[in-house]
């Protein structure tokens, strides 16, 4: 037997944890000596969610606290830095505040979110209470940061205050890090209370940040970065390092080098294919870098079933409202042929407006380019001029979220079209084929099509036939089924009316040398050669129509089998009743 494998850290935030409990470590630890070495007085990382934000933040608290144990870094990259270690391991007292947590319905219940997180911070320190640097007036005003009822002045000045004890307690300044600053901001605009909730985190900020003399510096993390006139007014000492910046381009993410050294320690190097096509591709800076979220969750599942697919692991992580809203404004034709253009992986370039605030975020087209790129929907890769970009869907997964995101948003939009719903319907229950395909065809005609060179012939199958699965869904009274066995194959999608009398069978083909015609006679060939009307014969349907579809970007051929459908090879003629 091999030595037992460390386990994957999947979800685990903590660097202690992972360290002491035997997790494998893709070591960030290069950060702490760059951070030093040319970090400002407040540092703000602004990565997307799942980049491994939270964990650096964790890390460099454990490295700088004099409260925390620092032989969890024995042999760690930084360890190598010995003098660097000398002068800034352990000590520092260090002040962590996560506002991850401040996820409300009104602004009553976030401000209660927000005290709890400052009160559960000072309670951190409880040794203050018995510290002799301290008065019994500075007792007393820690004791008001212990009360979760803090009035809105001591809980704007919690950060200060505390700052100040410990460096009094301690004769040192402090280390303030802030992870997930704008989650309070992001969640206040979802809900209808944003003005309240910049008011009060500009203020818990500004007093942190801005004249607070206790502050040795300061890290901060966050998805966005808010304009400085909304949240950081007149903080000249703020250093904001985004993921189009070059310096600290390589701690966020996973690089190349990373996660072959994974895969190798785990001994699944033959995965790297599918890794890298489906996870990599994000550029932060000048480098590559795969998302460790997805990296992690894939290993995971590979070291157990070793023949499992790849999968979207962000669908249970957000709600991908950025891309729901982009599609919501790409009314014209030239907005969809830049859609298409990026989910054929093609680039395109744009200004992006690396300062916003939640309410200018979805105000124009423009700004949302800037929103998906922060994200990390979009990727850039490269600068072309002051703040022009080139952009690019960075990977498989995220193309994956924008196809479903596309056949979700049309899909809608077809069914509170009800006429056109019906006409539709309507025309496939009575055989009208040339209405069908008039329908679609104008149908497709609006939506953003699948063009892409980098997928495979029946991927775009899956596109039309998604597209068409979920019109159908919305029909009342059908009963729709995709892919089911039928006879001796699977039919794309059967369908059996509300009155049960008329069975319907699709069978799609994507016409990828143009030639729709012959498309559909391929796809009625199946029908008959699999059998696919056996299950409605079974259950006593008489009546059955069997159409064929072609779709070929914006276009759709459609054809009946009893409209004379010939087959030429058998040289007989089918006609169905």
């Amino acid at each position: 037997m091999g030595e037992e494998k460390k386990r994957l850290p999947i979800g685990l935030e903590n660097f202690e944890q992972i360290m002491k409990d035997n997790y494998y470590y893709v070591d960030k630890t290069g950060l702490i000596s760059e951070l030093l070495r040319n970090g400002g007085m407040v540092n703000l990382f602004t990565r997307p969610r799942r980049f491994g934000k939270t964990l650096n933040i964790s890390m460099l608290k454990h490295f700088f606290s004099i409260e925390e144990d620092q032989t969890i870094f024995d042999g760690l990259e930084i360890s190598k830095d010995v003098k660097l270690c000398e002068e800034y391991m352990g000590k520092y007292p260090v002040i962590f505040v996560s506002l991850k947590g401040v996820n409300a319905a009104t602004y009553e219940r976030a401000y209660d979110f927000t005290a709890d997180i400052m009160q559960g911070v000072a309670e951190e320190f409880q040794f203050l209470l018995d510290s002799e640097q301290l008065s019994e007036h500075d007792k007393s005003v820690y004791k008001r940061l212990l009360d979760s009822t803090m009035n809105e002045v001591v809980l704007c000045g919690s950060l200060k205050r505390l700052s100040g004890l410990l460096e009094k307690h301690y004769g040192i300044k402090v280390i303030l890090l802030i992870d997930e600053y704008d989650v309070p901001l992001a969640k206040a605009y979802e809900n209808g209370y944003y003005d309240q909730m910049v008011f009060l985190i500009r203020n818990l900020l500004e007093q942190a940040l801005k004249t607070n003399n206790s502050l040795k510096f300061a890290v901060m993390t966050g998805c966005m970065r808010i304009s400085k006139e909304s949240i950081f007014t007149g903080l000249n000492n703020l250093k904001v390092l985004s993921a189009t910046d070059e310096r600290f381009d390589e701690y966020f993410g996973f690089t190349d080098t990373e996660v072959k050294e994974m895969l190798k320690y785990y001994e699944i190097e033959d995965h790297y294919e599918e890794i890298k096509s489906w996870y990599d591709g994000y550029q932060f800076g000048a480098a590559e870098v795969y998302c460790p979220w997805d990296v992690l969750n894939h290993l995971d599942r590979i070291k157990d079933h070793p023949d499992i697919l790849p999968e979207n692991y962000w669908l249970n992580t957000s709600d991908n409202a950025s891309v729901k809203k982009f599609l919501e404004m790409s009314g014209s034709s030239m907005m969809r042929s830049e859609i298409e253009r990026l989910v054929a992986g093609e680039e395109i370039t744009k200004e992006i407006y690396q300062e916003l605030t939640y309410q200018d975020m979805y105000k124009s087209v423009e700004n949302i380019w800037s929103v998906l790129l922060m994200t990390g929907y979009l990727t850039q890769r490269g600068r072309v001029g002051v703040n022009q970009y080139k952009l690019a869907i960075p990977n498989l997964e995220i193309r994956d979220i924008f196809t479903k995101q596309i056949m979700e948003y049309f899909k809608e939009r077809f069914g509170k079209d009800g006429n056109t719903l019906r006409k539709f319907c309507d025309a496939l229950k009575s055989g009208e084929a040339k209405t069908v395909e008039a329908v679609f065809d104008s149908y497709l005609k609006k939506t953003i099509s699948i063009r892409d060179t980098f997928v495979k012939k029946t991927l775009k199958e899956n596109f039309y036939h998604g597209i068409l699965v979920g019109i159908l869904g919305v029909k009342e009274g059908w009963q729709v089924s995709s892919n089911k066995e039928a006879g001796e194959g699977y039919g794309d999608i059967l369908i059996e009316t509300e009155d049960g009398e008329t069975g319907i069978i699709i069978e799609m083909k994507y016409a990828d040398d143009k030639n729709l015609s012959k498309a559909c006679e391929k796809a009625l060939k199946q029908i008959e050669e699999r059998k696919y009307d056996e299950i409605f014969r079974e259950n006593g349907v008489n009546k059955i129509l069997k159409y064929g579809i072609a779709c070929y970007l914006k276009r759709c051929k459609v054809k009946l089998a009893d409209e004379s459908y010939i087959d030429k090879q058998s040289g007989y003629r089918k006609a169905e009743l």
